[in-house]
């Protein structure tokens, strides 16, 4: 193949600049960060639920200690 056409279809495929307009980018933009914000939010979402689970699991198997306990006491 001829150099100069390789070098031509080279810039074609490297060429790495926003097509489209700016208000175009600027919505995308905006649409990134929002998803980044909700990922972030469900993330904490997770953190809060996985928190409040355990102090759930911990009171639980609280309970059942003292409720065996008087059990083992009874016999």
């Amino acid at each position: 193949m001829n150099p100069a056409v390789f070098d031509q279809l080279n810039a074609r495929v490297n060429d790495i600049r926003p097509k489209g307009s700016k208000t175009m980018l600027i919505y995308e933009s905006l649409a990134r960060e929002r998803m980044r914000e909700a990922e972030q939010a469900a993330r904490q979402h997770r953190l809060v639920r996985r928190l409040s689970s355990a102090r759930r699991w911990e009171r639980l198997s609280a309970w059942a200690a003292r409720r065996a306990e008087r059990a083992q006491e009874l016999l």
